[in-house]
């Protein structure tokens, strides 16, 4: 830790540059209204379903922070604003949670994986990544997030022993925010703590105050760094929470009381943050009115293109499944084609009615 809960220095460790720390709150700040615009948009019935990171701003921002331009990041399906954060369209990033075709965008363009729904899938997928870059010889390093149910999967496992046996390049961040759904870490696992896990493996384990931003830049920086160096997978355990519930489905004052829920809502990572930007002159409100007015931005963007309806083409089916269509998808392709043919031929009025 870094900061304090109240946003004063701890004598841990020298803290990241001002301007790291500002862009950083930035990024927070746009995150956590992200997370609210697209709660709203649940509701109000544009997205079927979404999983906020609210109070995980300061690990999801820092995820994207510490990346060079040509390294890539295999988000969850929580990590929305860590996609955000790392360049990819507010909307693109929720139309997968829309229903609508694919990932929602290119993962090639801002090297950013789709986000994935099944727990730690993908993991090995992240450790394949790093594996192929290092044997090309590039300087590519992959970070892969998750969360402390995924550590219990059979595929978190696999990756980290893949990742360790072939000294691949990625860093694993694991986001401890005590539940898998609804189950506490204590009926997870025996382990003195998730960072332990990589001990088995010949993976190195470090734990971070996952709600001190200042923390998580240096230590993932660390970790990045000594990935690309040559060292091997990094195993980073980030100690945050979720502030809202598992999803817009869940109720989750079933498993958790409000007692521990505001004990965790007095260390917002964004409140901390402020507290100390502010103590040192690098924030003031009208800068604070700025980032927060280019936080409403990304909020209206993202409601104005979610609200958009988009007329789908039944042709995309076919598209996008192989490279080279098989003999079979041209046959069906065919066959949808006709199919369509005919009703609009159906449809279309005749020249006696036309006339009329």
């Amino acid at each position: 830790m870094l900061l304090d809960p109240d946003g004063r220095p701890t004598a841990a460790g020298a803290l990241p540059p001002v301007e790291d720390l500002v862009r950083g709150y930035a990024g927070m700040v746009v995150a956590r209204r992200f997370n609210e615009q697209a709660s709203a948009l649940v509701r109000q019935g544009r997205l079927a379903v979404y999983p906020s990171s609210s109070g995980q701003e300061a690990c999801q921002v820092a995820a994207a922070h510490v990346l060079a331009d040509g390294d890539w990041i295999f988000p969850t399906y929580r990590d929305t604003a860590a996609v955000v954060a790392r360049g990819v369209d507010p909307v693109e990033t929720l139309v997968l949670l829309k229903g609508d075709w694919h990932s929602g965008y290119d993962p090639y363009d801002r090297h950013v994986a789709p986000l994935t729904t099944p727990l730690a899938t993908q993991l090995p997928h992240a450790a394949g990544v790093a594996h192929a870059a290092r044997l090309r010889g590039e300087p590519t390093v992959v970070l892969a997030l998750c969360g402390d149910g995924a550590t219990s999967e059979g595929d978190f496992h696999e990756a980290l022993n893949f990742a360790a046996v072939f000294r691949a390049p990625v860093v694993f961040l694991v986001q401890n925010n005590r539940y898998a759904i609804s189950v506490p870490l204590s009926r997870q696992t025996a382990a003195p703590s998730l960072a332990h896990k990589g001990v088995g493996y010949g993976v190195p384990g470090e734990q971070v105050d996952g709600n001190d931003l200042a923390a998580l830049l240096t230590v993932l920086s660390g970790a990045v760094a000594r990935a690309r160096a040559g060292e091997g997978p990094q195993l980073v355990e980030a100690h945050t929470y979720r502030m809202q519930a598992h999803t817009n489905a869940d109720d989750a004052t079933r498993y958790r009381s409000d007692e521990e829920v505001a004990a965790w809502v007095a260390r917002d990572p964004l409140v901390r943050l402020e507290a100390y930007l502010r103590a040192e002159g690098a924030l003031d409100d009208a800068r604070a009115a700025t980032i927060a007015a280019d936080a409403e931005d990304v909020a209206r963007r993202t409601r104005d293109g979610i609200n958009e309806d988009v007329e789908p083409d039944p042709e995309d089916l076919f598209r996008h499944v192989y490279s080279r269509p098989t003999p079979q998808l041209v046959e069906q392709l065919a066959m949808v084609r006709d199919e369509l043919a005919r009703d609009a031929l159906a449809a279309a009025p005749t020249r006696q009615e036309a006339g009329r």
